[in-house]
Formats: structure tokens, sequence, C-alpha cells
């Protein structure tokens, strides 16, 4: 569990919880530990070197174990990546080339030969139904004999591991800031939190715990060891409940429940029962989840406790027999008789509702007005919204342009994206201007008033993680919308999976586009070269894992965009697999080296969420000539079985255009904010690092940082958005 906790404190920080044993000397295994991390593009600071070196040998030795898996898992470099064709990208075949090749093999061989030719005769071949397609050929040893060693080069990453405090100090800090995060979590850091809470839900909290979701996994610990529940809303508990049996606390897909022991029922019941009897107001959130609540009844066996009749109005309330109107029914219905005033006065007192329902209420407004009462209302409340909130609408007023007829694109918390028409009116610039001023002096008061602020320009166009799949895990991912710039001659792309139990096929592709979102071409399985690339071969089976690669020579791509993209051809989705994830390196034209190097990984990011086609970022060429990543995190519906890039290129050409026309509020917009009650600000980008605490914004923290100083990188870029 110790190691366990420390690869968690590795994965969110970069820290190495400082490790406990008898002094000694670990020189010599610290500075073996440094070369292995760094022949993976890893470091140790020289505070973590010094240090490590003042344990015992077998102390260090055993804190290398842990720290090396962790650092590898976190690369993917901790599987073996074999690809079809032993040379790539050298000497990979022309497509019609290699899939002649591959029939020639198949009627050489006894067994297939007459099956080939049955398929031929009827004019349609079945390419999986050939032996030598789909399966290495080749063993992983044999592909790394085939390829010289990585010619090391400036441009290679080196992220620095810092020395950090205590295992439990550094577990308890990691508690409270993903347990008091601002913003909804992922599914990765949520069984972070899951953990974490087992040692920290009982003890310091933090101030707050704003996001629901959050404080369900907390309270299914706290009910565990007996500790008061946090409850403070009816939904609470729904959460709770869906905790208890492995659910969904998002409430996004329905739970099944599972028998609960009386003990348990009886818990739920009468922080049921506590919440209503405190404000029966309360009751109105129930209709919204009045399925899960009737399912729930079933179990918790309400009528059973008569000590607890407001408990039994939570669940007369989902069937049907008690009236609970809700706060947005009511304010709709105003609407729908075009009361705003009657419309603003609900919502005044649910300012988060008000805040989300401005466009709505602008657009309805027929008179100066009444545009004027909606503004001034805003002004009123906007103290007492919620940061993430403020930082939305902020975002959302600065793309509601005049103009209507534009495409709008949904994204849900899952990655699942849409399109649409926009046929709404516009929001008029007047309404606009003030509801931006005043978002704008709201949060720069909650912002912190930092003396110094140290800002490495390559953070400012990062995009502000506003929900928890804005991102997902893994090495350098940024929350959607961001725009990091990409430096090397040859981008590779690769995508690893292992399926559970069936036969899984994902296959990696690239969609070449011109500057008007047409397809100018792609490289995939059935395009294995040309567009200045090569694609590694088609694996169709994964019992052990299986690797795919794209190579590409950026000054000889063509057109504007490059849109990596995984589809499921056969078997097992992206949250059925055992384990998948998806990646790019960048390299210069004569490393060489093997198809997978860990120190030339940039981004590597798990691939889990609905549909069968991933779209994890593309790359778009600006008019300097230089490419730029523009991060998206989605996944499309696609088909059952057989997605292709063919199929799905006019799908992906109209999500990217929606979300390379958006703007995205980025860390630049916070910096801004926070300058103007600076009272130094620098711009770093290397060199000599100010001898006093600072507010330090990057991508990275810098070795030599003072250490009263506050970092904040895209690790923890959630703690600069405020409450």
């Amino acid at each position: 569990m110790g190691h366990g906790l420390a690869s968690l404190v590795i994965r969110h920080t970069h820290r190495l919880p400082a490790p406990a044993g008898p002094a000694g000397d670990g020189a010599v295994a610290a500075r073996q530990l440094d070369a292995a991390l760094m022949s993976v593009g890893f470091k140790l600071s020289a505070e973590l070197l010094a240090h490590l070196s003042e344990l015992s040998e077998g102390t260090v030795v055993d804190t290398a174990a842990h720290t090396l898996h962790a650092v590898r898992t976190r690369l993917g470099d901790h599987v073996e990546h074999n690809v079809y064709f032993r040379d790539f990208p050298a000497h990979v075949p022309a497509t019609l080339d290699f899939w002649m090749q591959c029939i020639a093999e198949a009627l050489a061989d006894d067994t297939a030969r007459a099956g080939t030719l049955a398929q031929l005769r009827t004019g349609v071949l079945d390419l999986l139904t050939l032996p030598t397609y789909g399966n290495y050929r080749h063993t992983y040893a044999e592909m790394l004999a085939a390829h010289d060693e990585l010619i090391a080069a400036a441009g290679d990453r080196m992220t620095v591991l810092h020395l950090g405090g205590s295992l439990a100090d550094e577990t308890t800090a990691a508690y409270l800031a993903l347990a008091g995060s601002s913003t909804p979590l992922g599914d990765d850091d949520r069984n972070d939190l899951r953990l974490l809470a087992e040692h920290g839900a009982c003890g310091p909290q933090p101030e707050a715990i704003p996001v629901r979701e959050n404080r369900a996994l907390i309270n299914q610990v706290r009910l565990a060891k007996g500790a008061d529940l946090l409850l403070d809303t009816v939904t609470d508990v729904l959460r709770l409940a869906c905790a208890l049996s492995d659910g969904d606390v998002t409430l996004l897909e329905p739970t099944r429940f599972r028998a609960l022991s009386r003990p348990v029922r009886r818990a739920l019941l009468a922080g049921l029962d506590r919440v209503v009897a405190a404000s029966p107001a309360k009751l109105a959130d129930v209709p919204a989840h009045r399925e899960p609540w009737k399912r729930l009844g079933e179990r918790l066996h309400p009528h059973e406790y008569p000590r607890w009749p407001h408990a039994a109005e939570v669940f007369a309330v989902a069937r049907g027999e008690q009236r609970a109107r809700s706060l947005a029914g009511r304010a709709e219905e105003c609407l729908a008789m075009h009361d705003i005033a009657g419309a603003l006065e609900l919502l005044a007192s649910a300012p988060g509702k008000l805040f989300r329902a401005l466009d709505r209420l602008l657009r309805d407004a027929l008179t100066q007005a009444e545009r004027d009462a909606v503004v001034a209302a805003a002004e009123r409340v906007a103290p007492q919204v919620s940061g993430r909130v403020l930082l939305a609408v902020r975002e959302h007023l600065h793309n509601r342009a005049e103009e209507t007829g534009e495409r709008r694109v949904f994204v849900n918390r899952r990655g699942r994206a849409w399109v649409t028409a926009d046929a709404r009116p516009p929001v008029l610039p007047a309404e606009r201007e003030r509801l931006t001023a005043t978002v704008d002096a709201e949060l720069r008061r909650r912002l912190p008033t930092p003396r110094h602020l140290l800002i490495d320009p390559a953070v400012l166009d990062v995009a502000l993680p506003l929900s928890g799949k804005a991102t997902t895990s893994g090495l350098g991912v940024l929350p959607r919308g961001s725009i990091s710039p990409v430096e090397g001659e040859l981008l590779r792309f690769f995508v690893y999976w292992k399926q559970t139990s069936r036969t899984t096929d994902f296959d990696l592709s690239a969609l070449m586009l011109n500057a008007d979102y047409s397809t100018h071409s792609w490289l995939s399985y059935t395009a294995l070269t040309g567009v200045g690339g090569e694609h590694s071969g088609d694996i169709t089976d994964a019992p052990d894992g299986a690797s795919e690669f794209i190579n590409l020579r950026l000054d000889a791509v063509p057109g504007t965009f490059i849109v990596p993209q995984v589809n499921v051809f056969s078997g097992e989705g992206f949250d059925e697999v055992e384990e998948s994830f998806f990646g790019f390196m960048l390299r210069d034209a004569e490393q060489r080296g093997r198809p997978f190097e860990p120190r030339t990984v940039r981004m590597k990011s798990e691939l889990r969420g609905p549909g069968r086609v991933a779209l994890p970022l593309a790359f778009q060429r600006g008019t300097d000539g230089r490419w730029r990543a523009k991060w998206l995190h989605l996944y499309l519906t696609g088909t059952p079985t057989s997605n292709q890039v063919e199929g799905n290129r006019v799908s992906v050409a109209t999500l990217l255009r929606g979300i390379v026309a958006r703007d995205y509020l980025t860390v630049r917009y916070l910096a801004d904010l926070m300058a103007d009650s600076a009272t130094t600000v620098t711009r770093w980008e290397g060199g000599s690092l100010p001898d006093e605490p600072v507010t330090y914004l990057g991508l990275e923290r810098p070795e030599g940082l003072h250490p009263d100083s506050r970092v904040v990188t895209p690790g923890n870029l959630r703690d600069l958005i405020p409450a």
C-alpha cells in the first residue's frame, strides 16, 4: 500500500515522498537510479539525489524499484511495444504489395490454400483469414536487434523528480487537493481520491468539498469507519448509495443497487431525514432523479422505519404521491409566460442557476428594461456564484458573437461530442460587455494577490480545466482546447491495447485535412505509406498486448491538419479492454532508435471513454509554417464494428472545425487578472530564478525554485480556479 501511495504522489506531483529508512551510504545506488531514470527521460533533482545518497543502500534500492515502475507506467514504457514490420519505419511496403505478399504466403500454406482460392474466385477476400496478416511475425527481442540505439538529442524530454515531504504528509496533501477540487475530477482522479480517502476521510478536511461526486466517495469511507456523514442535499444520499454499489456517482449512468445491510440502511435514511427536516424545499431535487430514487427505495425499505418520516417523503415524491416543484420548473413556467421579472426573482435564490440561464434570459427579454434587469440581477448575485461557473459563463460570452448560423459543439462529461447549427439570436454587445466586466471584476477579487508572479510563457495557452473530462490522465496531457507547440522533425503516434477476454482489433490512423477541412489523404492499415509517413502495420489480436505506430516527417506532410485517431475495428471497447493508451513522440531526423523510445515521449494518455472512435488531439500548421497541437479528448459513437478513418472523416472534420473555431479560456486569462495586483511580474524562459518565494505558473516546476513558492503546473491547474 505504501508503494502504491508513493506512486500516486509521483503521478500527481512529480515529487518523490521522502523515503523513511536508516542512514547509510546510498550514493552509488542513488546515482544508478538517476541514470536509469535519465534513460527514460526523467531525472532526480539535486536535492533529491543528495537526500537519497544519505540513506542506506537497501532503502534506495527499494525506493528505486517502485519509482522506476511508476515513471515507466506513466510513460507507457512498462509494456513491450512490438511492430508488425520489424524495421519500421524503414522498409514499410506499399499497401497493395503487402496484401499480395500475404495472399502469396496463404497460397503457399497447405492449410490456408483452399480457403484462400475459394475467396479469390468470388472476387472478395477477407484479409483477416490470411495466416500471416495481423499477427506478429517476430519476437520483441528480434525487433529490438533490428534497430540502432537512440542518439541523444537536445530536444529529448527531461522531467525532474523533486524531493517531497514524508509519505503521510504527501498523502494528506494529495487527498486535500483532490477532495477540495473546485472542478469535477476525471475517472482516474476519482479512483485516486477513493484510495486516498481510506487514509484521509476521517482526518483533516478541506475548507469545502464543492464537487458532489467527491463528497460521495468520502462519505463511503466515513460510513465504513462510523464517522458522521457530510450531507446537505438529498442527492448527496443518492450518490452515496451509488458509491456503495460501485455505481456511477456522477448519476450519468444507471446503477444497479445492491442489497444493503441494516446499519447502512439506517444511516442513509437517518441522513435523508435530517436533510429534509432542516429544509423541506430540498425535496424539489428528487424529481430530477425519480427512477434511481424508486429503485433505491426498494433497497432501503423506508416503510420499516417510521421514526424517520421525512425520509419517507423523498420516496413519496419519487413515486408521484407527493408533489415537490423544482426551482428550475417554476422558473421555466415564468419564462413560458414571458415573466422575466418572476423568473429573476426565483433564480436569485440560486445564483449558479441564474448565471447558467443568462443566455436564455437575455434572448427571451424583449425590451431594454428587461435586459437591464437581467444584467443587474447577475451583478448582484455574482459574489455568490462559484468560480467554475463564472469562468464557464465568461468563456461562453466570449464565444457568443452577434452573427448566427455558426455550428455549436457539445461535449458531455464522458467526452462524447456532437454538432448542431447555432440558430440562437445574438446576445447584444452592451449586455455582453457589462456581464464580462462583472465576471472579470469578481474573479480578480477572488484570485490570490501574488507578490512576485513568475510565468513560463509556454503555459499561457493551456486551457483551464472547467470539467473533469476536459482532460485524461497520463503524461504531458493538457485540457481540451489547449494549444502547445510541436518542436521536432519527426512526429510519431503510438497506441497500445491489451484485450480482456475477446479478440480485439484497434486501428491507429491519421487523417490529413486541408485548410477548409476537406480531406487530403490518410495513413492507416489501408494506406501504409505516403504523405510523408509510414504505418507500422495492422495488428488484429492482442491477448498479450499490441502496438501500432504512425511515423510522419512534418516538413513533408500535406494540408493544414493532422488528426490522429484510434478506431475500434472489432472486439472490446475502450472501457472494456484491460489496458489501452495513446501518445506521441517527437524526434530529430537522425535519432533512429526503437519504434518506442520513452525519452522522446511528449504525451501519453489513457484511452477510456464511450464510443468506438477516439480523437485525443489534432495538429495544425500555422501561417508561420509551424505545427501546434490542439487538444480534443473526444469520442465518436462510431459503429459496432469495422470503424475506419475512411468512414468517419466527415464527422471528424465537422467536430474539429467547431473545436478549432472556439476560443477557450486559458491560463493567460487568469495570469492577466493576477498580474493586475502583483507587485512584480516576470516572464521566465530559463536561466536564473529569483531567490525569494514566487507564484510560479509553468508546464513543469523548475529546479532551484524557492521552497516556499506556490507552484501551479498542469498537474494542479484546478487549484488556480477560484472557489
